[in-house]
């Protein structure tokens, strides 16, 4: 089961050669793979996902991770093209309390429900990546960046929910969804002004 995260983690995470002279627009790279990790907002919502995703395990630890990079990508098309989402930094805080406490409540749910409640919030997180994308970055090379970075929190949420089971055995799903809830109250800390 962890080396498939392992796999998964290297086959969404894009080469490090993107950051490299002469292979894409290495500013543009930098700039959209700091983007997710600059906020705490974002962090919390990404590493939440991957969290998320080991309480449900089976096909969800991969599934949910890639619905949400997927929506984000669309999210991020509409920020560009200057399409208006209303309450979309609302949307952004929310994440990390409706995700974070699904988790917490680790409820079985159809994994088509999961990725339909990752991939609306990733909506909004695509959405501010577009729309706040500096103009003297390429485009492509700063969704890279973006993609790059969320698909790499949602490796270390899954891997450290994988770690801490190894480590303390039949109460690891406990503590994935103790995280969860953790997550959620990060949200609301940031919805209120507190963090």
């Amino acid at each position: 089961m962890l080396r498939s995260v392992l796999i998964l983690a290297a086959v969404l995470i894009p080469s490090a050669a993107f950051a490299h002279t002469g292979a894409g627009d290495p500013s543009g790279f930098l700039h959209g793979f700091t983007h997710p990790i600059g906020g705490l907002d974002h962090i919390l919502a990404m590493v939440a996902v991957g969290v998320f995703a080991y309480v449900l395990g089976g096909r969800a630890l991969w599934l949910v991770p890639c619905a949400f990079v997927g929506m984000m990508v669309i999210g991020f098309a509409l920020g560009v093209a200057g399409t208006e989402i209303p309450f979309v930094e609302l949307g952004i805080a929310l994440s990390s309390v409706v995700i974070g406490g699904a988790a917490a409540l680790g409820r079985p749910m159809p994994v088509g429900i999961a990725m339909a409640l990752v991939g609306v919030f990733a909506i909004f997180h695509g959405h501010a990546h577009g729309s706040e994308m500096p103009e003297t970055s390429g485009g492509l090379a700063y969704a890279a960046g973006f993609i790059a970075a969320t698909a790499m929190l949602h490796a270390i949420g899954i891997l450290a929910a994988f770690g801490t089971a190894k480590a303390i055995g039949r109460y690891g799903r406990t503590a994935a969804r103790i995280a969860g809830a953790t997550f959620a109250l990060g949200g609301v800390g940031v919805l209120t002004g507190y963090l």
